[in-house]
């Protein structure tokens, strides 16, 4: 099957599939006149990076499960430990978007929003970066 084919039937846009295609995750093979000809295994493996990616795998995440699904003899731990490692990063990532969040909620609520140029929102920006995130008071800068 085409490019085209491949691309409806894995849910990846033509380019994605290219680009795998190029970094070695994917090798269809050619027609006589060099178009590209996706066997149900290439399609098979589309669908595992696109889920693969989807649940934020890098690449060379990706490069290493396909490897471990296509090896018969893989230990699960493998799998798991790979799994768990991304998971924690994950993690990491949400307590990171937490804590921007409850920051930028302080100077949302800190913010009179008003005429007046003064800003607790400008002011915490220009502040060098310490490490030390700021607490304002909403009731403090009224």
């Amino acid at each position: 099957m085409n490019i085209k084919d491949a691309a409806e039937r894995s849910s990846l846009p033509a380019k994605t599939i290219r680009y795998y295609e190029e970094i070695g995750l994917v090798r269809p093979l050619r027609d006589a006149n060099g178009y590209r000809a996706f066997r149900e295994s290439d399609i098979h493996k589309l669908t595992f990076l696109g889920r693969s990616r989807a649940l934020g795998f890098t690449i060379e995440d990706c490069r290493v499960l396909l490897s471990l699904y296509e090896d018969k003899s893989r230990a699960s731990a493998d799998v798991k430990e790979l799994a768990a490692r991304h998971l924690d990063q994950i993690g990491e990532k949400i307590a990171a978007l937490e804590s921007m969040r409850d920051t930028l909620t302080e100077l949302v609520d800190a913010c009179h929003g008003d005429h007046r140029p003064d800003c607790p929102i400008l002011s915490s920006l220009a502040l060098r970066q310490t490490g030390i995130v700021p607490q304002f008071s909403p009731t403090a800068t009224k």
